[in-house]
């Protein structure tokens, strides 16, 4: 399947331009709203206010990490030669690690100091509504085409055009959206239904996400100008990955280990 030429703007009016990637970034924070707002009405301890600066300060750590995140990450080489680099949003560039970083600091910054909660109080409210978020978010990859999969000759393979090499891929962007945005949101919805020890929500969001990112990273390209991390195999997505999983494993104990 050859993907059409998508045009990254929807319509533009003078110097303003609507992009699709900033429509995608915009409903998922409408879907992780409108989540948590259900979620909301059977947890006595939030109210609309609470959510809303959540959703706020949590939109804000994840630009400021995501960015900080790519370029720690990623590309650490222009950062070094260019600080001022890290401010360059324009040319691309988001790492979600980096955001989820960024996320959690602003969460344990105001857990206490404007909610009144715990950090996982806070974490646990949050993490099952975040899947719907990702999802969107890679669909904007895919409409962008960016993030390619690597080469495939399976029938639903894509040739993306922005690819110079115009190969058939992986539409791994889609994989990636089902796998963290609907396997992982199913998952955790089901989960969180029943009241559960604390921690142990933001715990399996972890590892859950980190496993599903380690397999799906095998049907994406690696970043050029990175490669292969580990003996041509493992890529810095997954190598991220790893001490993600890990954490969430501790996490998961503790929440279950009796004081």
């Amino acid at each position: 399947m050859i993907l059409p030429n998508i045009d990254p703007i929807i319509f533009q009016l003078g110097p303003l331009a609507i992009r699709w990637y900033g429509l995608t970034w915009l409903l998922a924070v409408v879907f992780i709203y409108l989540i948590s707002k259900i979620r909301m009405k059977n947890i006595a301890s939030w109210n609309e206010e609470k959510l809303q600066e959540l959703i706020f300060y949590g939109l804000l750590g994840a630009i400021v990490g995501g960015r900080a995140g790519y370029m720690i990450f990623y590309n650490l080489y222009e950062l070094i030669q260019n600080p001022l680099s890290i401010f360059f949003i324009w040319e691309g560039g988001l790492s979600f690690h980096g955001g989820l970083l960024g996320v959690l600091l602003f969460i344990y910054i105001f857990s206490k100091s404007k909610w009144q909660m715990s950090f996982f109080e806070s974490t646990d409210f949050i993490a099952p509504a975040v899947p719907i978020g990702l999802r969107s978010v890679r669909i904007g990859n895919f409409l962008n085409s960016e993030l390619l999969g690597r080469p495939t000759d399976l029938p639903w393979g894509v040739i993306f055009p922005s690819d110079p090499l115009g190969l058939t891929r992986h539409p791994s962007q889609l994989y990636q959206a089902f796998s963290e945005g609907i396997i992982l949101l199913t998952f955790l919805l089901w989960f969180s239904k029943k009241e559960r020890p604390l921690k142990s929500i933001s715990s399996f969001f972890l590892i859950g996400y980190g496993i599903l990112r380690f397999i799906t990273e095998f049907f994406r390209e690696p970043d050029v100008h990175i490669g292969f991390d580990f003996l041509e195999f493992l890529t810095r997505g997954q190598i991220l990955c790893i001490p993600m999983v890990l954490i969430g494993i501790m996490i998961l104990f503790t929440s279950h280990k009796k004081v």
